[in-house]
């Protein structure tokens, strides 16, 4: 059976403004799975992700995290911190030390573990992200590749159960893209919930087990990167275009290919391996 990592029961949260930023929102996130949130831009993926950290609290409804109704007092959320790590849009909210490694030794530091423990954690994360070289340099003299590098180097030193990154690809060229993705799916495992949140369908597509579309403050689906794309009502109502992999099959399917959802490619690599089976060329 599996174990549900988060139950979210009718979450609603406003801003002091008065503006509804999450409207009785309720969905079930299970441990171990890799999780794409869409949605366009207000339609309140970020105040989750700030919710399931613990950054703030409800307006109304209820967080429980391992079965446990979520508690705000420091001691509770240091503990949930300790669990749940979560890595921003813009690495300069993050970031803040005098130095890459700094940076990274103060989550570690934080969580009370010896020193030799966090040198350790530190630099096994420093080799993971590739920022090892950067280690004695100013955080205000990176990239903003680098930045987000470091900002999961930060987390990955702690080795929480759930990732929470928001936007992780934003602003980066297709090669570190590529490079943060790789390091996600390493870093995944049975026990090990990612949850990201992106613009970006074929990423979505690719490489979600599961998507979360929101809009309007509220979950409108839930279920596997396949189906959602054959809802055009979900779609239009998010608006969300269509992988470009999905696209030319569904294109190819109309006059070449049997029909066979279940079969459909999620990647370049199986559209053409379909493509050369049926003869395509």
């Amino acid at each position: 059976m599996e174990e549900h990592i988060f139950n979210i029961e009718g979450l609603t949260h406003r801003f002091a403004d008065g503006t509804f930023a999450l409207k009785d929102l309720s969905v079930t996130i299970q441990q171990g799975k890799k999780i794409a949130l869409l949605g366009n831009n207000g339609a309140g993926k970020s105040t989750l992700f700030l919710h399931l950290n613990g950054l703030l609290q409800p307006t109304g409804g209820t967080v429980r995290f391992k079965g446990k109704k979520m508690k705000y007092d420091r001691k509770a959320l240091l503990s949930l911190r300790k669990q749940v790590g979560i890595v921003f849009q813009d690495p300069d909210s993050q970031l803040f030390s005098a130095n890459v490694q700094q940076d990274i030794s103060f989550g570690p530091m934080n969580l009370g573990w010896d020193i030799n423990v966090v040198q350790e954690k530190v630099k096994w994360a420093m080799a993971q992200t590739e920022v090892t070289e950067l280690k004695d340099r100013p955080t205000h003299f990176l990239s903003l590749g680098q930045k987000k590098r470091v900002a999961i180097a930060g987390i990955l030193a702690m080795e929480p159960d759930v990732w929470l990154l928001d936007e992780p690809t934003a602003g980066l060229d297709s090669y570190f893209s590529r490079q943060i993705m790789a390091l996600l799916d390493s870093i995944h495992q049975p026990d090990k919930t990612i949850i990201l949140s992106t613009h970006d369908v074929n990423l979505a597509y690719q490489w979600a087990d599961e998507v979360i579309v929101m809009n309007d403050g509220k979950v409108i689906y839930q279920g596997d990167p396949v189906s959602v794309f054959h809802d055009e009502e979900v779609l239009l109502q998010a608006h969300l275009e269509k992988p470009w992999v999905f696209e030319m099959f569904q294109a190819l399917n109309q006059s070449k290919i049997p029909a066979a959802r279940d079969l459909t490619p999620r990647t370049k690599e199986e559209l053409l391996q379909k493509m050369e089976t049926v003869s395509i060329y």
